[in-house]
């Protein structure tokens, strides 16, 4: 987004929707972002593979992060300290986690991460943590979730379907974190940049969206 303000990109890549500071600080940049979204995202919850527990609902996640919950035995796993990960505030996973899961969509509400929550600046980090430690729970776009870790299914409140992400869940509206993915321009797109759009918007670019873990808009 900051690319996209003092004008060095054609395309600004955005995992969140552009926030109504930064298009005042386009305007004032005299342009006027136009958004595509070109595809869509599950966010994952995942965990050590040697960890029992199998299922959260979005409240007990947002317990999780908030430290409210800080051992897995409170949510049927073992006796172990839960050690928080999660990607650095400029990330727009961060952004759209803390308000969609850890604030529950709530925009009054100014619920923050655990002090003791550990920012990584990687999804690959992410991957690496987890996998190595049995305590630890972390988030990332479907796309980047590796299969040595663990998703669990998430139940948007108690008594709701528990329900794993994919491609699948997060097209039907099943899955309770899903988002889309966008592209900025500097204004309507126009010459090669229109004609990249329109070739990821269209069947051969949709298909390498699902090719790569993400879910194609069609």
């Amino acid at each position: 987004m900051a690319a996209l303000i003092n004008k060095t990109t054609d395309i600004a890549n955005a995992s969140r929707k552009i926030t109504d500071q930064e298009k005042a600080d386009a305007e004032k940049n005299n342009l006027t972002p136009h958004e595509i979204e070109i595809a869509r995202d599950a966010i994952g919850v995942i965990v050590n593979p040697q960890n029992p527990v199998q299922q959260l609902t979005l409240q007990q996640i947002s317990d999780i992060y908030s430290g409210k919950i800080t051992n897995w035995k409170e949510l049927g796993g073992e006796d172990r300290p839960i050690v928080l990960l999660s990607r650095e505030s400029n990330s727009g996973t961060h952004v759209f986690f803390l308000a969609n899961v850890v604030r529950l969509g709530n925009s009054n509400d100014k619920t923050l991460f655990s002090q003791d929550t550990l920012l990584l600046p990687s999804s690959e980090g992410i991957m690496a943590e987890v996998r190595q430690n049995p305590n630890a729970i972390g988030y990332d776009g479907l796309g980047y979730i590796t299969p040595d870790v663990k998703t669990v299914a998430v139940a948007s409140k108690a008594g709701s379907e528990y329900v794993k992400p994919s491609v699948e869940t997060a097209n039907n509206g099943k899955y309770p974190i899903a988002r889309p993915l966008f592209m900025y321009t500097p204004g309507e797109p126009q010459g090669e940049v229109k004609t990249y759009l329109d070739w990821i918007l269209g069947p051969e670019g949709q298909k390498i969206v699902g090719q790569l873990g993400f879910v194609p808009l069609q």
